[in-house]
């Protein structure tokens, strides 16, 4: 751990995203011309990692690349971004999982298209010991769900904060959510039985989080804890492009809890929904995955 610094490990998906600007979705054997065009490295847990480190954390991520030439050039961009990255198949000659994204010029919204973390079934590593004693909070995005739930309990174990990130219910997420303290989830995360927002808190206090929230575009993010529940606003912005938005919601929301030592209470979650809320609203005005890094400093 850097000193003075906040320290993350991300446990998930790296892609290779290939984002494409465009004035409308193609149609069935339709040709488009990009306005603009992003290549980066991408997925849940890269793009939290890239923030947590961009607003002065630092930032380790544990996930499966390989030597692809494709892979080499998605971990060196990672490691320009000031992200320490253990690829736990690195010796893999295959390419690195890739994003096709298409971004609607007009309205910010995105079609992804990915094979995400399916050729890959990946064991804890040898140092997981060490990684965890430098960092002070673990963000899981629950791909590679057998690697996070080993991470999880190791984490726990060793007094470590850890963060979940629901995109979508997969399979096997109930055996990660007992091993959580903070879980913000999409609108589009549906665990069994599940309908409402109000649901997915009651599921998620059900199966062991304490401190949770539900996000949904622009609409205010729903949250609840043990002592007390309610909403933190999204600041208003031109929506350019949501890809990501909430990638970098979770890395903010890392970051902001890192800088306070122990388990997060209520009032620290709640405080660092609404930092993490306003730097994902700003994420949103700029297309694609880092310009608005570019647009806006660290603080």
């Amino acid at each position: 751990m850097v000193r003075g610094r906040p320290a993350g490990l991300f446990v998930g998906l790296c892609t290779l995203d290939v984002i494409q600007l465009v004035d409308h979705a193609p149609g069935a054997n339709e040709k488009l011309t990009a306005r603009e065009q992003v290549v980066a490295a991408g997925g849940p847990a890269a793009n939290a990692a890239v923030a947590f480190a961009h607003l002065g954390g630092t930032a380790t991520l544990l996930t499966a690349i390989g030597r692809h030439p494709l892979g080499v050039g998605v971990t060196a961009d990672l490691r320009t971004l000031g992200v320490t990255v253990a690829d736990l198949a690195a010796d893999s000659p295959q390419p690195p999982a890739v994003s096709s994204v298409l971004v609607t010029a007009s309205t910010g919204e995105r079609a992804v298209a990915s094979t995400n973390a399916t050729r890959h079934r990946l064991a804890p590593p040898d140092d997981l010991d060490a990684l965890l004693a430098a960092c002070g909070i673990v963000e899981f995005d629950g791909h590679h769900l057998g690697l996070a739930v080993a991470a999880a309990r190791a984490a726990r174990a060793a007094g470590r904060t850890t963060v979940f990130d629901g995109g979508s219910w997969k399979t096997g997420t109930e055996d990660l959510l007992p091993l959580i303290d903070v879980a913000v989830c999409s609108a589009d995360f549906h665990p069994p039985g599940t309908h409402t927002p109000t649901d997915t808190l009651r599921f998620l206090r059900e199966h062991g989080v304490a401190r949770s929230a539900v996000s949904g575009g622009a609409d205010p993010i729903a949250w609840a804890a043990p002592d007390a529940e309610g909403t933190v606003d999204v600041p208003p912005v031109q929506v350019a492009d949501t890809l990501g938005a909430g990638d970098v919601l979770h890395g903010a929301l890392a970051h902001h809890l890192a800088l306070r030592s122990g388990r997060p209470t209520t009032q620290d979650f709640v405080a660092a929904l609404n930092a993490a809320a306003a730097v994902a609203s700003r994420a949103c005005a700029s297309f694609g995955t880092r310009a608005w890094m570019e647009n806006q400093g660290p603080g």
